[in-house]
């Protein structure tokens, strides 16, 4: 942790003397740290780097799952292949703390640095910013706590250390880590704290504002809380993000339904959900990709938070589109992730069932398969991909690091428009980063409130089943309004099971499975991962690579240096 003090200290000089050179010189040229208290625009450029780096949907961590594998040697592959220990932590969140330290840093400057030049509008500022600062604070524990949280050598259920002020270069940063549940009570106190300066969106909206700003003028409120504002962290986003807290303590390897937790998550997701009209707000696009935007915006109903569009990022097609369209192919769907896809009557994948033709696996299914997953037939834009073993490019380990290895490709995420020529050149692509969307906290719901009594357990006028119901639908399920199997559904384990399983589907290839597996404690039970063959005939089955996950592969190790640094920090159990 020193190193990331020294980090800052460093990025804060250099950028000094960086934006000095640019102009004429002021004092030899050396303004140093002394700037961050009367340049603004220097000063929030330590909270911007709080906002660095957020987990988006383009992590690609699901060739540590069941549901791909890699092409290539990638660090996920060699986690989930015996390789993960504390000298390796492949999925590490413990550098975030860097970023807590840049929050808290800005939280020493803010009043220091004068805004604005009026002071009713400088006030504002300092406490928009403040509670930026101390949301980007506990949003970081939050990750760190998801990925480290655990239980200790000593069999306590033990959180992460919790660090709520800027620490001097030469300070002591021997923290032990708090308790698991009072590390959830610090990440909720700042969350609180943030909600109370900062609104539910970036709108201006006089009747939403935060009690402590009734007696502003409205005009002032409206200029510093605005559209303008639009991306930074906001009380909706905050309330999106406790509700993950409170699921993430509930689930069965943290409290395991004990204190209370599902039915916080459930209250705080049914506000949220209902304020955008209950079920009636389920985007019926939720499942598409997200670069078609809607005419005349950047922004779609699905997405709750999300990054500004960036042009020509196109290194998601080039990484991931078949040999034949000049890509490198690197993460292949798995056989068992396509078998979670149901036949299209909603019932299960089984190869019994009346619809299932053995010449073509992929009819009579679920239509989200084929707009996820590029298999042996499908297209791309038109473009159509041949996955046979008769020598083509695109065949079963055709070309070492560019040929599946499971006999699928990706095409969730992948703009299908994009052209990459022979020479390398790439045409442009226009996309988002996704930090968080909707059909995530309706999931989230239909999980605890079954969870709470089981499938039909209303919370907030909805409960799992309609929930799930909906979802389905909108994938072209019970089109009919007659879903035959979700309607047989009577127990809270079946339910458990069919919630999780659209979970797996909905959010594939998103970043969630990794950790939807930890927290519910079956992450060590992971299959082997299986791809599927087709010989120009038959279709058959095989497994591509193993999953080696001991007991402890639940809770994530905490990087062995930072322990033999700092000694009172207990690793967890296992590493």
């Amino acid at each position: 942790m020193k190193n990331i003090l020294k980090n800052i200290t460093l990025f804060t000089l250099f950028s000094s003397i960086m934006a000095c050179s640019l102009v004429e010189p002021v004092d030899e040229n050396l303004l140093g740290e002394d700037r961050l208290n009367f340049d603004p625009a220097f000063a929030e450029g330590v909270l911007l780097n709080a906002y660095e780096g957020l987990v988006n949907q383009l992590y690609f961590n699901d060739a540590g799952t069941d549901d791909a594998v890699n092409n290539f040697l990638s660090s996920y592959r060699r986690m989930a292949t015996g390789e993960w220990n504390a000298q390796n932590p492949f999925t590490s969140k413990w550098g975030m703390y860097e970023q807590v330290l840049y929050a808290n840093k800005f939280i020493t400057l803010i009043d220091q640095v004068e805004w604005k030049r009026d002071e009713e509008t400088n006030e504002l500022f300092k406490q928009r910013l403040y509670g930026e600062a101390v949301a980007l604070r506990a949003l970081r524990h939050f990750w760190i706590l998801q990925e480290h949280g655990g239980r200790g050598a000593s069999g306590q259920l033990l959180g992460i250390p919790y660090i709520s002020e800027f620490f001097e270069f030469d300070a002591d940063f021997n923290t032990p880590r708090l308790g698991f549940e009072e590390t959830v009570a610090r990440i909720v106190a700042d969350f609180d704290e943030a909600l109370e300066y900062l609104p539910m969106d970036y709108d201006g909206d006089l009747a939403k504002r935060p009690s402590r700003y009734n007696d502003t003028n409205d005009d002032t409120y409206q200029f510093v809380f605005g559209k303008d504002q639009d991306g930074r962290i906001n009380g909706r986003i905050i309330k999106a993000f406790k509700a993950k807290l409170y699921l993430l303590a509930a689930s069965p390897a943290f409290m395991d339904g004990q204190g209370g937790y599902y039915q916080e998550a459930a209250d705080l997701l049914a506000e949220l959900l209902n304020d955008i009209g209950g079920l009636g707000g389920l985007d019926p696009n939720g499942y598409y990709n997200f670069y078609e935007f809607p005419v005349g915006t950047r922004n779609f109903p699905e997405v709750l938070w999300r990054s500004n569009a960036f042009t020509s990022m196109t290194w998601v097609e080039s990484q991931h589109f078949p040999p034949s369209l000049n890509g490198e192919g690197r993460l292949n769907p798995s056989q068992n992730l396509v078998e979670a896809f149901p036949m299209l009557d909603g019932f299960p994948f089984s190869e019994a069932h009346p619809d299932y033709n053995p010449a073509n696996p992929f009819e009579n299914r679920d239509m989200r398969l084929q707009r996820y997953i590029l298999y042996n037939g499908n297209d791309l834009n038109g473009r159509v991909v041949s996955i046979t073993n008769d020598g083509g490019v695109d065949g079963i380990d055709q070309i070492s690091q560019r040929s599946t290895r499971s006999g699928y490709y990706l095409k969730k995420l992948l703009d299908q428009k994009v052209v990459i020529s022979a020479d390398g050149s790439i045409s442009s692509s226009e996309k988002i980063n996704v930090y968080v969307r909707y059909t995530d906290l309706f999931l989230m719901l239909a999980e605890a409130a079954n969870e709470l009594g089981g499938p039909d357990q209303m919370v907030g006028g909805m409960s799992a089943r309609n929930i799930i119901g909906a979802i389905r639908q909108r994938a072209g399920i019970g089109l009919d309004n007659s879903d035959a199997y979700l309607s047989s559904i009577s127990s809270q384990e079946d339910m458990r099971n069919l919630i999780r399983n659209e979970r797996r589907l909905e959010l594939c290839f998103e970043g969630h499975r990794l950790y939807d597996l930890r927290r519910w404690n079956i992450f060590d039970q992971t299959p082997d991962a299986k791809g599927l063959q087709f010989d120009g005939t038959n279709y058959e089955s095989f497994t591509v690579e193993p999953r080696l996950y001991n007991a402890n592969a639940n809770y994530a190790p905490i990087p062995q240096n930072e322990v033999v640094r700092f000694n009172l920090i207990e690793q967890n159990q296992g590493w």
